[in-house]
């Protein structure tokens, strides 16, 4: 049975944390509990203890296998990390990495789907602070539990009363689910700009960050994918867990990408390969003079539309297309001619999800015509939604 880790933080609804401790049991779920500081102000570890037949960790340095790292092992067996209730300070911490307890030392060793269920005051859970660390987690998917509006525990009514057993333990599922949808599927992603050398100093390229491309790993990795990442020299970082091969140039992105294309079941082109590249890069550095000098371009080999011939159906292949507008027909025509599964297209000109940007809006137009719109999300949002598109039956 997969395990769930169940972080319970000090709000008077922690009492329900039990509940939710069952449920998640009667749906095949193996729960280890955490508590906070102020959760034990509530309930206690004997009671998780007795529900679950599982230790209850409080303390950081609580080892209940001796010699092994508590929060490293839970933080890696877990299917799902759930933190219900969680109260404001905990949202700030998950949001910013602060770890001064055991529960939030779990989550910071943790890189899997994160579920929470805030409940608190109303005045609290609209608060600027709140809002804001609900936000920054939400941009790293985690799937909120919205709390339910009625009277809470101080007899105010509003926004923030802890959402019901039931809709929390179905959405714990859904994302335990969802960690599965690429299980035994490898994935391959062109990320970053590529750099063609003019002189020893000098190179051709573009404003590509490579967020899209660590988004799109990232994600992969959450679905259960094993991921291989071709690289350029991009500034985004890339998950630890997967395959990264760093390169330069057009032709050594094609080279990498062919020699991980063999074992790959889903090719995603998000690198912003340079079309061209100097005829003859020149020894040394090319020095200032006052007239013109002629810089004579040659194309670059096509790397999707090259990964598309070589796979050959054994592997789906899906470009990327950043365009100046939202015209389709030049996506339908790049798809064509590439001979691509499908291909995502992002309007560069709107500055909210241009280059550089942690946003994005995806249409997504397939190779049998249909098309498919993500709206504006975060780029791991988008990536999440590309992915989950891309493995829904025809």
């Amino acid at each position: 049975m997969p395990y769930v880790v169940l972080g319970v933080s000090g709000s008077i609804a922690a009492y329900r944390a039990g509940d939710l401790a069952r449920e998640l049991m009667r749906r095949g779920f193996t729960v280890r509990v955490c508590l906070t500081d102020g959760a034990q102000r509530f309930v206690s570890p004997a009671l998780f203890e007795g529900l679950t037949g599982q230790p209850c960790l409080v303390d950081t340095f609580e080892e209940p296998e001796r010699g092994r790292m508590a929060h490293i092992d839970w933080a890696r067996q877990a299917a799902a990390l759930v933190v219900a209730p969680a109260t404001g300070s905990t949202l700030a911490k998950l949001a910013h990495g602060i770890a001064d307890d055991m529960l939030t030392t779990i989550a910071l060793a943790y890189s899997g789907p994160l579920v929470v269920a805030p409940a608190m005051n109303p005045t609290m859970y609209g608060s600027e602070p709140v809002r804001a660390a609900v936000e920054i987690l939400r941009a790293r998917a985690a799937a909120f539990v919205e709390p339910d509006a009625g009277e809470v525990a101080c007899g105010e009514q509003g926004e923030g009363k802890f959402a019901g057993v039931e809709r929390i333990a179905e959405a714990v599922q859904a994302v335990a689910i969802r960690a599965r949808l690429l299980e035994g599927q490898r994935v391959l992603i062109t990320s970053g700009p590529t750099r063609e050398p003019i002189d020893a100093a000098r190179f051709l390229s573009n404003r590509s960050s490579g967020k899209m491309g660590a988004a799109l790993a990232r994600a992969a990795l959450l679905l259960g994918a094993e991921v291989t990442v071709v690289s350029g020299p991009a500034s985004a970082p890339l998950p630890i867990e997967c395959t990264v091969i760093r390169v330069q140039t057009a032709r050594e992105m094609l080279e990498a990408s062919l020699e991980a294309l063999r074992q790959s079941h889903l090719v995603i082109g998000a690198a912003a390969v340079a079309d061209y590249r100097p005829e003859a890069a020149v020894d040394g550095k090319i020095r200032r003079v006052d007239e013109p000098i002629d810089l004579r371009l040659v194309p670059n080999p096509d790397v999707i539309a090259t990964l598309a011939e070589k796979a050959g159906g054994s592997a789906r292949v899906v470009g990327f297309a950043a365009e100046p507008s939202g015209d389709l027909d030049v996506v339908r025509e790049k798809l064509r001619r590439k001979g691509l599964h499908a291909v995502a297209s992002n309007d560069i000109s709107l500055p909210v999800i241009g280059f550089e940007s942690n946003n994005n809006a995806l249409t997504l137009v397939f190779a049998d015509g249909r098309v498919e719109e993500s709206g504006v999300r975060s780029k791991l949002e988008c990536a999440l939604w590309l992915l989950e598109s891309l493995s829904e039956p025809v």
